[in-house]
């Protein structure tokens, strides 16, 4: 019965030894291929994590609806007409389009200054409704978000962004019941939060203060008239198929021309996800590539190394099979030869590529979250799996170019 005894191990040691320059080259290339492919996946998945940190808590079903002057006469309306939405266009999108989930609308003023005592700063004063949380989720850490009372009674009461709370309540206290002035109007902070995606609408969210969206429509001269419409979709539907919809319906309404491609700008959250999905996806094909070739490189080069070894010991493996040594006793101990070089070349490999990871992380990482730098265990198996058959495959040649040697030609030869 084969088996891998200290005295074949000792003997591969020194098979390996003697040939330590041929040896080093081909186990360095193993080494970086199997490095690289680890490298790459963990970097891929961690690059990923960070990117999906920026915009988490930002619905990827989502999509934005804005009036733009449009680019065609129509109904007596002469071209380049503008145009604003209005509070009926809410109830008429959810009238005539049942495949949205959540409409919200926004309104936006940039530049407001914000002042407590002797502490300012400038920010963006956002007006919305409580359903908005669907499509920018907060991170309320102190009080609470707008709410329908809050709407239905027009309450001067806002919620503040992480970096307005930290200029105008530098002593980090709680905010919540006092009271804040914004461009001469006073509100009372009934919340804070602490959300810090780059994904957000009409300004970053740690600039931005949160007021009812009645209350600033009131309050800054708006009447019924909106900036922008924000949406989600049911389950089970695209956001470019709704999106023709709501076009539709807000064209009918505003006597636009159908086939106006100006009039209304629509942005589509669902097709920037899935774009940014599909490049991660290719990123991660081409890190297989660069890798498995870069492995496969290495594997031809014990093969051919395993090839010189065998030709070299050609009156050696004469011998062996002249005092008895069987066919299989031979092949076993190529093929050691060739997987116990490939598997301490790959091993080493992965291990550096894991220890390079994990600082990588470690500096990536912030106390609120976590990259993951890191190959899953399944891959770390599949990667050891790998090895194996690639060692395997690179001593087949040699192994059965050994088996071939007959005893006394070889001796004769020698």
């Amino acid at each position: 019965m084969l088996r891998l005894d200290w005295d074949t191990c000792e003997e591969i040691i020194l098979t390996i030894t003697r040939n330590k320059t041929r040896s080093l080259l081909t186990a360095f290339g193993i080494f970086w291929g199997i490095f690289m492919l680890v490298a790459l996946m963990g970097g891929v998945q961690g690059v990923q994590d960070l990117l999906s940190r920026q915009f988490g808590g930002f619905a990827t079903n989502s999509g934005f609806i804005g009036p733009m002057p449009t680019g065609k006469a129509y109904k007596g309306f002469r071209q380049g007409r503008t145009w604003e939405m209005t509070n009926q266009d809410v109830e008429a999108l959810r009238r005539n389009v049942p495949e949205i989930e959540v409409v919200s609308p926004n309104i936006t003023r940039w530049g407001i200054n914000c002042v407590r005592n002797e502490n300012k700063i400038t920010g963006t004063l956002k007006g919305l409704y409580p359903e908005y949380v669907a499509i920018e989720e907060p991170q309320i850490s102190m009080g609470r978000y707008i709410n329908e009372m809050d709407i239905r009674l027009r309450r001067k009461v806002c919620v503040l962004g992480s970096r307005l709370y930290e200029t105008l309540f530098p002593d980090k206290s709680d905010p919540c019941g006092k009271s804040i002035e914004v461009n001469g109007i006073h509100y009372r902070v009934v919340g804070v939060n602490m959300a810090a995606g780059n994904m957000s609408v009409q300004g970053q969210a740690e600039t931005s203060l949160i007021v009812p969206f009645t209350t600033m429509q009131q309050h800054y001269n708006y009447g019924n008239k909106i900036q922008m419409l924000s949406y989600t979709v049911r389950k089970g539907y695209a956001v470019s198929e709704v999106e023709k919809k709501v076009e539709a319906v807000l064209k009918r309404l505003h006597d636009i021309h159908p086939d106006d491609k100006q009039a209304i700008l629509c942005i589509n959250a669902e097709a920037m996800f899935s774009m940014m999905d599909n490049l991660f996806s290719g990123i991660r094909v081409l890190g297989w590539m660069v890798g498995l070739g870069t492995l496969l490189a290495g594997a031809i080069g014990v093969s051919n190394i395993m090839m010189v070894t065998v030709k070299e010991r050609t009156a050696e493996i004469g011998i062996r099979r002249a005092i008895g040594a069987r066919p299989n006793d031979i092949l076993f101990q190529i093929l050691s030869e060739s997987m116990v070089l490939t598997s301490i070349a790959g091993m080493t490999g992965i291990s550096v590529a894991v220890l390079l990871l994990n600082a990588v992380e470690q500096v990536a990482s912030t106390p609120t979250s976590t990259a993951h730098f890191q190959i899953s265990f399944g891959g770390a198996v599949g990667a050891c799996f790998l090895l194996l058959v690639l060692g395997l495959l690179a001593g087949l040649a040699p192994a059965f170019r050994a088996m071939a040697v007959k005893p006394i030609e070889a001796i004769r030869d020698e």
